[in-house]
């Protein structure tokens, strides 16, 4: 299980979480921030800097955020 990035951060892309992490699982998107769900060792670490709370443990994702779960995979395969 992974974490995932949603909906907060498109526009905002602060890099908090990208700057703790301490696997880089982590890249910058066009609109928002990616996380690796291959690399993410589910440490927590970017969740708790991030200031727009867009960070979730993939089950606990919100429902209406479900197909970030999907995007963050992607961004990845696509690379």
């Amino acid at each position: 299980m992974a974490f995932v990035i949603t909906s907060p951060c498109i526009g905002e892309k602060y890099g908090e979480c990208a700057e703790v992490c301490p696997v880089d699982c982590i890249e910058e998107g066009e609109e928002m921030f990616y996380i690796d769900p291959d690399i993410c060792i589910d440490c927590g670490a970017c969740e708790a800097v991030c200031p727009v709370e867009a960070i979730f443990m993939e089950d606990e994702v919100p429902d209406e955020e479900h197909e970030y779960i999907a995007l963050n995979r992607r961004f990845f395969q696509e690379q």
